[in-house]
Parts: C-alpha cells; structure tokens; sequence
C-alpha cells in the first residue's frame, strides 16, 4: 500500500528533447518536460483545452533509454513518484521545483523502437 501513498500517471507528449547529463562515477540523469492534455465543455457548451506542464526527471537506464528514443512531440505513458527540491538563486532567494521521478516509462510512438 505505500506505493500508493505517492504515485503519478501520466500520458502525454514530450515538450523538448531529453537533457541528459553524466556525472563522476556513470550516474546519469534526463530532465525534460511532459504536456498533458484535458478537453472539456464549459458551461456554454463550448469545448475546452486545457495544458499542463509536467517536470520529469529520468536515471539511470530510464535516462539512457529516453535520450537514445525520445525527441520532442514523442508520445509517452509514465509511473512515477512526485518529489520536491529547494535551492537558493544568486539573488539569495529560496526557489522550489516540484518534479514527476520516472519509475516506468512506455513509448507509445510506433517508430520509437
């Protein structure tokens, strides 16, 4: 039951190429962003769209994958974990990201081998 207590799915489309770094030691990471798609009627009857923006971060074998396979506009379903860092900017001000940790990725375009 705990997997449960912090658990994201997503499905959507890449917004950029995955930006993969390597450190000292063979770790590598993959940042890049995810749109989700929500249509909707509103209270006119009209159809709606609206996009939200998703903060990935891929490591290891998962980075390796998605810098070798994905490219922006890829369609992709993931499993992950929402985590939260904090860091100070050179102005001294405490800035916040909230990111989606890929645990399980699938490629949903047909010419992403």
């Amino acid at each position: 039951m705990n997997v449960l207590r912090n658990s994201v799915r997503l499905l959507g489309n890449l917004g950029e190429d995955p930006k993969v770094r390597r450190f000292d030691g063979g770790k590598v990471v993959a940042h890049f962003n995810l749109a989700t798609n929500e249509i909707y009627r509103d209270s006119h009857g009209e159809k709606q769209s609206e996009t939200t923006w998703h903060r990935l971060v891929a490591w290891g074998k998962q980075a390796e994958i998605a810098e070798k396979h994905l490219k922006k506009g890829s369609e992709i379903s993931i499993l992950g974990k929402l985590t939260n860092r904090s860091w100070e900017d050179k102005n001294g001000e405490k800035q916040y990201m909230t990111e989606v940790v890929i645990n399980s990725m699938l490629m949903l375009d047909k010419n992403s081998n």
